[in-house]
């Protein structure tokens, strides 16, 4: 169990990654949220948490899972925090959701040859990082 300066500590992290992915200022975080700009710096700071209601609503915002902020990667199924937040996007929009419901009755055959094309994307990715 994380500890509560270690929880502040992501918070912090993890918020400041999508307002700088976002480009999304102090001032304007605080009025989207409807809090004051003195209270967005104390959780940047560290120097405090907002209630999940806030949480949920930063999570809905930036269209992101309340573990985005919550939970630590290293801890999660996501190595990189883009993929995992592209992953709870996918997970959390209703047309994306499409694609889950049109795969409940998926055959053994395209289920395994979808897994060889991933495969085959990750090695592609690979040979272009060398």
């Amino acid at each position: 169990m994380p500890t509560e300066h270690e929880v502040k500590k992501l918070f912090s992290k993890r918020l400041t990654e999508i307002m700088t992915r976002n480009n999304i200022n102090q001032v304007e975080l605080s009025k989207i949220l409807e809090v004051s700009e003195s209270t967005v710096g104390k959780w940047l700071l560290m120097k405090s948490m907002p209630r999940m209601g806030i949480v949920q609503k930063l999570a809905d915002y930036f269209k992101v899972g309340k573990s985005y902020f919550l939970e630590d990667g290293e801890n999660g199924y996501y190595e990189n925090p883009d993929a995992a937040e592209y992953a709870e996007m996918v997970r959390t929009n209703p047309e994306m959701k499409l694609l889950f419901s049109a795969a409940k009755d998926i055959s053994k055959e395209s289920m395994q040859k979808t897994y060889e094309y991933i495969k085959f994307l990750k090695s592609q990715e690979k040979g272009s990082n060398d």
